[in-house]
């Protein structure tokens, strides 16, 4: 008699739990603003939203060689002036991300710009800067013209420096749009 009890008790508690994690997943879900109703991809609609400035900054770190480091300042890699290629890239990739987020909106972005930290020996900062005028932001963008930065200082340099690594792509700031201003601390 207890071993049914307790299995009656387990069965209860189990419907229980899947009855309260339905409950979190529908609520979750309706939060998302790319999920439908049948939990389905969608782009949001945002036609109604008033077009604003909308800025955001993003970085990805990029650690190597120290002597590759001190080649790729001086201008000396083989394949030629790796910060102006990658800076070109990473407006480009700006350009492109909606063809490579498959629910990112195509913007009519008005300023990209890509610079270049070098913090210490082995370490070098991508920054990346998107503008907009428009319905919806550029934080997408500005990920994406950081990483792409970073990965074309990968390609140009991997022949001398096999260890490079990329870090901390990430969000700094972005301003701009009904959620106004956020930078990371």
């Amino acid at each position: 008699m207890r071993s049914f009890r307790r299995q009656v008790k387990g069965i209860v508690l189990v419907k229980l739990l899947i009855t309260r994690g339905l409950a979190l997943i529908l609520a979750t879900m309706a939060q998302l603003t790319h999920i439908d109703s049948k939990g389905g991809a969608t782009m949001v609609d945002v036609s109604e939203k008033p077009a604003s400035e909308r800025i955001a900054t993003a970085q990805a770190m990029v650690s190597m060689d120290p002597h590759t480091m001190d080649l790729l300042f001086a201008g000396e890699l083989p394949k030629g002036d790796v910060l102006s290629v990658a800076r070109v890239a990473g407006i480009l990739g700006a350009k492109k991300t909606s063809e490579l987020i498959p629910l990112c909106h195509p913007l009519a972005i008005t300023k990209v710009s890509i610079d270049f930290e070098r913090l210490n020996g082995e370490k070098l900062k991508v920054l990346s800067l998107c503008k907009v005028i428009g319905p919806t932001g550029v934080e997408m963008e500005a990920l994406t013209a950081a990483s792409v930065a970073a990965l074309t200082i990968y390609d140009m340099c991997k022949a001398v420096d096999r260890k490079i690594r990329i870090d901390e792509l990430m969000l700094c700031s972005k301003s701009g749009g009904k959620s106004g201003t956020w930078n990371r601390s």
